[in-house]
């Protein structure tokens, strides 16, 4: 039976989700242990990695189980007792067997959270404060992003993808009670692109941002803290 699992996660103390060779201490190298000594040896398959200090509230992976795990229901709270505090099974439900988490995905949706304040021991690990924001510019400017481009000048270099285009489906900021949340709406992203793309907002201004988006120039950008990052939803 194939299982889709979704996953929430605090990823501070993560060195990000994707199962590496050199550390166990990565989400998906948690889950899969654990899965492991469920009698689960089923490489998980995301819908989509993130970086060392994003979170998730809707990260989707797949799984095939054995037969004798029929019961989603006890599987989720098996997993649940058995993986650290800090990655909990939202949901688990039996799935078409030619579902797959990352290519059955069709739009996928993060948010990145920031505070017009000062550093707050105990926010920082979840939300990015910074001084002095002009939330009526960042709700302007977001808005340059939406639509189909070429965002070679927003991904990690060193990226191997087979083109740098992606369509934008939404992206806007709005303000709730002390927080500006910002959220991005996509058929995909590429590596660092949204922390790129809230740093360019934090950083340039609409006409920097347009010129840096259509290649015309190229202006140097600091990633946004990984911290204000969630994966929110993926939608199929």
């Amino acid at each position: 039976m194939r299982c889709a699992l979704t996953i929430a996660y605090n990823g501070t103390h993560f060195l990000g989700s994707q199962v590496q060779k050199e550390t166990p201490n990565t989400i998906f190298g948690n889950l899969e242990k654990v899965l492991f000594q469920l009698g689960v040896d089923f490489r998980v398959i995301a819908s989509g990695r993130t970086d060392k200090g994003v979170h998730a509230t809707g990260q989707v992976c797949h799984i095939d189980l054995p037969p004798f795990w029929d019961d989603l229901v006890k599987l989720r709270i098996v997993l649940n007792q058995m993986l650290p505090p800090s990655i909990r099974i939202t949901k688990a439900k039996e799935v078409d067997s030619d579902f797959h988490a990352r290519y059955s995905a069709k739009k996928r949706v993060y948010r990145y959270l920031l505070k017009n304040d000062s550093a707050n021991p105990f926010e920082n690990d979840f939300v990015t404060c910074l001084a002095n924001l002009d939330f009526q510019k960042i709700q302007e400017n977001i808005k340059i992003f939406t639509g189909e481009h070429d965002f070679k000048q927003f991904m990690k270099t060193g990226s191997d993808v087979n083109s740098t285009k992606r369509m934008i489906y939404k992206s806007f900021a709005y303000r709730h009670k002390e927080y500006i949340i910002l959220n991005f709406e996509a058929n995909g992203f590429l590596r660092s692109q949204i922390r790129l793309m809230v740093g360019a907002l934090l950083q340039l201004d609409s006409k920097e941002i347009s010129q840096q988006l259509a290649s015309t120039a190229q202006h140097k950008i600091k990633p946004a803290p990984s911290n204000g990052l969630y994966l929110a939803k993926i939608k199929y």
